[in-house]
């Protein structure tokens, strides 16, 4: 389970018309989570999300437990089609197969969220170039639950919604609201459109009460069928606010 504490300085400010909110895909335990990052408005949006995944997790998502591995030498080549073309680097091949397919995925998932963007082919000079890859080449490197919305380390209003995908039994997805000192101050549960062996969309709004601004935690879960426990956790740390 992720760990880490949001500070208030470090909450992303609300969304305004000059900025732009970006999803980035890192990495946690092997696999892919989102966050968002909220910068100034731009065209070239690809060119931004690039850069981010270069740069990496912010601290409170670091704190979080994410990672990335996308380095800062990819080129653009253009979209042509729903396709966009990378140049990357030697040194993008590093690692061996499952670190590659993992900085594959995180450039695929997190560019594919424009809708210019369907597929990426990465290409390297002197090379045929290979098949251009989608989110569903790379969806076994996703959890089991993924939270799209809020972002780590978000401020988060009252009531908050909570969204993302899942794959879990009878697609019900089960949410808890914890403050600063780890009490429960909500739960709900809602359906995901699709459940045990399929992935679907999840999206509530869950109300909570706390006596003042505070740090606080997300959880997102499946309960266990067998005994009970919370499985395929995800704990998302937030700014909560009254």
């Amino acid at each position: 389970m992720a760990t880490g504490t949001p500070s208030r300085t470090g909450s992303p400010a609300p969304v305004r018309t000059d900025t732009l909110g970006i999803e980035l895909w890192y990495v946690r335990d092997g696999l892919l989570e989102p966050t968002r990052h909220v910068r100034p408005v731009t065209q070239a949006t690809s060119r931004l999300t690039l850069n981010e995944l270069a740069t990496g997790p912010n601290p409170a998502e670091a704190a979080a437990g994410l990672s990335s591995d996308v380095p800062p030498d990819i080129e653009i080549d253009g979209i042509d089609d729903g396709v966009e073309t990378l140049v990357v680097g030697p040194g993008f091949e590093a690692g061996g197969t499952t670190a590659v397919r993992l900085r594959q995925a995180q450039i695929v998932y997190s560019l594919t969220q424009f809708p210019s963007v369907e597929r990426v082919v990465f290409r390297r000079t002197g090379r045929p170039d290979p098949a251009a890859l989608g989110r569903a080449d790379l969806a076994d490197l996703l959890p089991p639950i993924v939270v799209t919305a809020p972002g780590v380390g978000a401020a988060v209003p009252n009531p908050v919604t909570v969204a993302g995908t899942a794959d879990v039994f009878e697609a019900t997805v089960n949410i808890r609201i914890l403050d600063s000192a780890g009490r429960t101050v909500a739960t709900g549960f809602t359906m995901a459109s699709c459940g045990s062996g399929c992935r679907g969309g999840y999206r509530t709004t869950l109300g909570y009460r706390v006596d003042s601004d505070q740090p606080g935690r997300i959880e997102v879960f499946e309960v266990s069928v067998r005994d009970g426990r919370r499985v395929n956790l995800v704990s998302r740390p937030v700014w909560l606010t009254r």
